[in-house]
């Protein structure tokens, strides 16, 4: 009872800021190979903390000589993490919106572009910005600034444009870039049947909060990407399930 009496309101509101921001920090690395290196990082401070208590003295020499390079460490190993929860902190809430009419018709074009280019094996990587911005990767892309409908993506993505090879993205109802070059996964659990589009679709939606559709040249099949995960396979109905559940009913719940 005696320390509860010495509790001032800001001890409280410091508790409640830091407990959010460490909150906000394990939901941004959540599934991630970010999660597994803050792991090892635990496991090498409890090796820091039993190694003089139970006198390993050559441990706790290794560990105290590393300390001084913890931090450089920490900040190489999560750069993608660090740039994406600074990018949520200072984008979040300033990128232009568009009714829920102009989103289904925007939708419906993308779905139906997909549909479309998946019948013909012409591969795509369609990328529907959502609050982190996209700006990064489409400065040294075609600017377009283009209303997104379902003839202009066959048409940048139709084998003999000379920007088929990259991604759009997609800002609102409109295609702000094509031919973007975006990130490779690099992650050891990915399957190696997946090719070049597949990775950098995955490889994008680890470090942002995008939503990529990805259109498969091979074998045409549409598959999407977000949070860095995967879903293979997927028909017009799935795909539509897909964008709304990601999309929609994300901007409800935040309303």
């Amino acid at each position: 009872m005696e320390i509860l009496k010495n509790i001032r309101w800001q001890d409280i509101v410091d508790i409640l800021i830091v407990a959010v921001i460490l909150y906000r920090v394990l939901l941004i690395i959540k599934g991630t190979k970010a999660a597994k290196m803050l792991i090892g990082l635990g496991v090498f401070f409890l090796a820091f903390l039993f190694s003089g208590s139970l006198e390993f003295y050559t441990i706790d020499w290794i560990i105290q000589s590393l300390w001084a390079q913890i931090v450089l460490a920490v900040i190489i190993l999560f750069q993608p993490e660090i740039r994406k929860a600074l990018a949520h902190m200072g984008e979040a809430s300033f990128l232009p919106s568009f009714s829920s009419a102009e989103e289904s018709r925007s939708l419906e074009e993308i779905i139906r572009a997909s549909v479309s280019l998946a019948n013909r094996k012409i591969g795509a990587l369609i990328v529907i910005e959502r609050e982190t911005s996209l700006s990064d990767f489409s400065e040294m892309a075609i600017k377009l600034d283009a209303r997104v409908s379902h003839e202009l993506l066959l048409s940048i993505f139709h084998p003999t444009s000379p920007i088929h090879d990259g991604a759009v993205i997609i800002r609102g109802n409109r295609i702000v870039a094509a031919g973007c070059f975006l990130p490779l996964t690099l992650g050891a659990g990915i399957s190696k049947t997946l090719g070049t589009r597949h990775r950098a679709g995955m490889g994008l939606t680890e470090e942002t909060d995008a939503v990529v559709i990805i259109v498969s040249e091979e074998t045409g099949s549409i598959g999407a990407s977000t949070g860095g995960k995967l879903v293979k396979n997927m028909d017009m109905g799935a795909l539509r399930n897909f964008l709304a559940e990601n999309l929609t009913a994300q901007k409800e719940k935040k309303k």
